[in-house]
């Protein structure tokens, strides 16, 4: 014998509070049917059960859990006869079909376990009756809903939905599917804007809050794990409130409900997971042959025939019916055709529920076959007491049998439990679409989910046939915060759920490069960030080029230098034979601007990309340049401040300023530089590098210095240079100004040391490729301060005053009003005639006729005296060859 529970009725609340059973479900009526046409239909199968005829008995639970309870237990306590002339002993009853809801098969299973008997369910699909501590003797045919909620939380996430309303029936399947869903999509960075828990029997006022909670809330998006029973009152109050552009997700147990759909044409694109349809061939047959009046006595039956056909039996409502009886003015016959009629009841055009009634009920018949197998087929007498008798069969004995159910049915698909006493799960996705012509909503599949196939397979849809909430113009959105694109990130807000969030610009040197990033990527060292923030690009090159303005411009200064000091030295040159040129010792002074011109070519070395070549001569060719020059600008003041200092006519101090000695100097201050620059080169010469370390968004190649102790050894001897020529040139700054450099020499070394010292803080301070800039420009500076300072105010006199470039014009008054050296005149006055004049000097080509005047005083007839004398030689003048 088997046993069926189904909620055939149903209990709906009146306005005032009170509740009463609503009249037969014809959904749920035809799921009893079904079993019956399933046992019938395998006792007539000769390879199933061969020789034993399966019973049934079908209870309408109303789903009342104290109802189901008190049905369940009424089934196990009392024996039932397997026959009517009592042939056989009555066994108890093996196993129980049902029931439908998951908090019916809970209260049922429970008590269900003081007895063993297994309880097979075909719609109870919460996950907690996975739990075999709880529910040990629990099997089902239809899916857990730990599966439906992972199906659908990724559905969610496929389309994009972060935000998303849920919905649940205040049973164990609502709020078990709720958590799990919610838990599932958080995992997956989605966030549930409000959750909404339907009361069984909820008054208007609490219909209206769940309402407008559906309303207010910016989620477009509705997921609602809810039995028919418990949603429809919703969907009634959500039309009649007029609340457009929701998007509905429905679980399984709603989303091929035919009462919903086709009395709310307004919910056409919902869509849901609902579980595997089959066409089973003679059902239909089956249902039509339904007969109200035939014996067995059917009160379900004689119920459906009122509702259907709208009409009256003339028998008073059987005593045992719970519903409220409902009088029509025409009288039944009993002959009406079910077939003229287009109802939920005959309608197998959606075989789901029923698929799974199916499925269990063949369950259970192989566990039995199996069970009577077991008898006939082992012959030991060991084995024969482990078989039971299928006559006196127990409960618990059924339990490993049905464990180890595996067979395919006739639909190709394979029937098992696993550990859990589960099935495999396996969906179908259903969208509700408008018919034909104004017809009703067909549920159309686009797409499926199946559990056995690896994990990137098993979700598949068909995205193109998906026809979506009227309103939505294709997939709808339904986010709190829109997505972040591309080079942006997303910053959340305080206090707020994580998908509440705001779209901040990555910063300098992080991308990202897909949507929604929660955090930028930093770019690597030698990228960066393009303007979109949305790709690394190569990170820009910076140096001190030729080809920009700045560089042109300093490149052009630098030739200006070169021009001007070349031609500077044309016009001593061509003016060599002149007195002034002569006064000024033309050696050095040729030597002096051959070293400005390299000082001004100098500055193009560091101009351009720097190389291993170009980081070496730059800075060789800078310390080499200034210490030539300086060294001509020392011999020059040494010869002007040791020509007017020698005290005595007989000081042989002159000898050692003289052209040779003069070279020589000069040359050994280079040879020294020249000395500490090859140490720099073999030791460690200047390289180049890529600074990427004082800008991020871009690479400096500069030269690095290599040695720093011998770079500042050369920086160094150039100061000591300059400062030991400044010293001494201060010192003669007040020598006679015909024939005195010194003063020049002084500006030109105030001018040189304020350049390079203010030079080091810009140096510093100065960013990138403008390090570069500021060098150049100190070099530039110095250079033409030397240039000018000494060389333009001879310039001048030679080309726009040449008649002060004269010898007569030196030896003017003017030139002898000056201060003159009194070791020189006394010692002509003292030494007369036989006197030698040493006035320290190297180049006889001048003439110390200035200081005359001072030297032959007391009335003596010098210019006679020493005209002779200088034709005759005793009168040696040695003439000061300045600088």
């Amino acid at each position: 014998l088997v046993v069926g529970l189904v909620p055939k009725t149903s209990t709906v609340n009146n306005s005032d509070g009170s509740f009463y059973i609503r009249p037969l479900n014809l959904r749920v009526f035809r799921w009893s049917q079904s079993m019956i046409y399933f046992i019938e239909e395998i006792n007539r199968d000769p390879n199933l059960l061969p020789n034993i005829t399966l019973g049934y008995r079908i209870y309408d639970t109303c789903g009342l859990v104290a109802l189901s309870m008190r049905t369940a237990l009424s089934v196990v306590s009392q024996p039932l006869k397997r026959n009517s002339t009592g042939a056989c002993s009555s066994p108890t009853v093996p196993l129980i079909i049902g029931d439908s809801g998951s908090t019916l098969s809970m209260a049922i299973s429970r008590l269900l376990n003081l007895f063993s008997v297994p309880l097979v369910s075909y719609f109870a699909s919460c996950a907690c009756l996975s739990d075999k501590q709880k529910f040990p003797y629990f099997f089902r045919t239809i899916p857990s809903d730990a599966y439906q909620a992972s199906a659908l939380a990724r559905l969610v996430k496929h389309f994009g939905w972060t935000w998303v309303g849920a919905i649940g029936g205040d049973d164990a399947y609502g709020r078990t599917a709720l958590d799990m869903f919610t838990t599932e999509v958080t995992r997956l960075g989605v966030c549930v804007a409000f959750r909404v828990i339907i009361p069984k029997l909820p008054s208007q006022l609490q219909l209206q809050d769940i309402v407008k909670t559906i309303r207010d809330s910016t989620a477009r998006v509705l997921v609602a794990f809810a039995i028919e029973e418990d949603i429809q009152p919703v969907v009634e109050e959500t039309v009649r409130q007029k609340v457009m552009g929701k998007q509905w997700v429905a679980s399984e147990a709603w989303i091929t409900s035919t009462l919903i759909s086709t009395n709310y044409p307004s919910f056409s694109g919902t869509i849901g997971f609902a579980i595997r349809r089959a066409e089973i061939p003679g059902l239909r047959t089956f249902l039509h042959s339904l007969q109200p009046l035939a014996d067995p006595y059917n009160p379900s039956a004689r119920e459906f025939w009122e509702t259907q056909f709208q009409c009256s039996f003339n028998t008073s409502t059987p005593v045992d019916s719970m519903a409220d009886p409902v009088h029509y003015n025409r009288i039944c016959t009993g002959q009406e055709k079910i077939e003229d009629t287009e109802t939920i009841y005959n309608d197998v055009s959606q075989l789901r529920v029923t698929y799974n009634m199916h499925k269990a009920v063949y369950a259970v018949a192989h566990a039995l076959h199996n069970l009577l197998m077991c008898k006939k087929e082992e012959s030991s007498t060991d084995k024969q007491q482990q078989c039971p008798d299928i006559y006196n069969l127990q409960p618990w004995q059924v339990i490993q049998y049905l464990k180890e159910v595996n067979y395919t049915n006739v639909f190709g698909d394979t029937v098992y439990f696993d550990e859990y006493g589960d099935p495999v799960a396996s969906y179908d996705l259903v969208n509700w679409q408008n018919g034909t012509e104004g017809g009703p909503l067909q549920f159309v599949t686009v797409g499926r989910f199946d559990s056995s196939l690896p994990t990137e397979q098993q979700l598949v849809l068909h995205q193109d046939s998906i026809v979506w909430q009227y309103l939505a113009q294709g997939v709808p959105v339904s986010v709190c915060s829109p997505s972040c694109l591309p080079g942006y990130r997303k910053a959340t807000r305080k206090g707020e759920p994580v998908c509440c969030y705001d779209c901040v610009p990555c910063a300098e040197g992080t991308i990202s490069k897909s949507t929604d990033q929660s955090e930028c990527t930093l770019c690597p060292e030698d990228l960066w960030s393009n303007p979109q923030r949305d790709v690394c690009i190569d990170k820009q090159i910076e140096f001190l080029s030729y080809t920009e303005g700045f560089g042109m411009a300093l490149a052009a200064t630098a030739i200006l230098g070169v021009v001007t000091t070349v031609t500077v030295a044309v016009i001593f040159l061509r003016h060599r034979d002149t007195a002034l040129v002569r006064a000024n010792n033309s050696e050095l002074s040729f030597l002096l601007l051959l070293s400005l011109a390299f000082c001004f070519l100098c500055a193009l070395t560091f101009l351009g990309q720097p190389t291993r070549w170009a980081c070496q001569l730059r800075r060789t060719a800078f310390g080499l340049t200034f210490a030539l020059c300086l060294s001509c600008l020392l011999s020059k003041t040494l010869v002007v401040l040791m020509a007017f200092r020698a005290t005595l006519p007989g000081n042989n101090a002159a000898q050692w300023f003289r052209p040779p000695q003069q070279r020589l100097g000069v040359f050994l201050c280079s040879a020294l530089q020249c000395a500490i620059c090859v140490a720099w080169l073999t030791t460690a010469p200047p390289y180049p590098v890529k600074n990427t370390w004082l800008y991020r968004d871009r690479i400096i190649l500069e030269c690095h210095l290599g040695s720093l102790a011998l770079f500042c050894c050369v920086l160094g001897y150039i100061g000591c240079l300059a400062a030991f020529c400044f010293i001494l040139a201060f010192l003669a700054r007040k020598l006679p100004s015909n024939f005195n450099e010194a003063k020049f020499i002084t500006f030109s070394m105030i001018i040189f040391c304020a350049v390079w010292i203010t030079f080091i803080p810009a140096y510093v301070s100065s960013p990138g490729k403008f390090t570069v800039a500021v060098e150049i420009f100190a070099i530039l500076a110095s250079s033409f301060g030397v240039l000018l300072c000494i060389f333009a105010p001879k310039c001048y006199i030679i080309i726009f005053m040449p008649e002060k470039n004269t010898k007569k014009y030196l030896m003017s008054q003017k030139s002898s009003s000056r201060r003159c050296i009194p070791t020189v005149r006394d010692s002509a006055v003292r030494t007369g005639s036989g006197s030698s004049f040493h006035h320290l000097g190297a180049s006889t080509d001048n003439s110390v006729d200035a200081c005359l005047p001072h030297i032959l005083k007391d009335g003596e007839s010098s210019r006679a005296v020493l005209e002779a004398r200088r034709a005759h030689g005793t009168v040696q003048v040695l003439t000061i060859a300045i600088n």
